[in-house]
């Protein structure tokens, strides 16, 4: 992958991730993202961008990480969107 195409997603308060990495983002609340989450801390592959406050999305790689944001999925998506549309 050359630095030419790669796109960063803000994920908020100065953190990004690799927009092509993304998989899924999702809302935190069901039973199975809480165990997901869970899971993912495990197997110590839980990121926590969300500098302390309310988890509102999990962002979900390709490599099974799963990332804390406090920004809402509906804004997260716009952004990767608009991310995408840049290419």
């Amino acid at each position: 992958m050359s630095s030419e195409k790669l796109k960063l997603l803000n994920i908020g308060f100065g953190n990004s991730v690799v927009s092509a990495r993304v998989i899924a983002i999702v809302n935190p609340g069901s039973s199975p993202m809480r165990r997901m989450r869970e899971d993912a801390r495990n197997e110590n592959k839980l990121i926590d961008a969300t500098q302390g406050r309310k988890t509102r999305s999990l962002i979900i790689t390709d490599s099974n990480h799963v990332i804390l944001s406090a920004i809402q999925p509906e804004t997260m998506s716009q952004r990767l969107e608009s991310v995408e549309d840049k290419k």
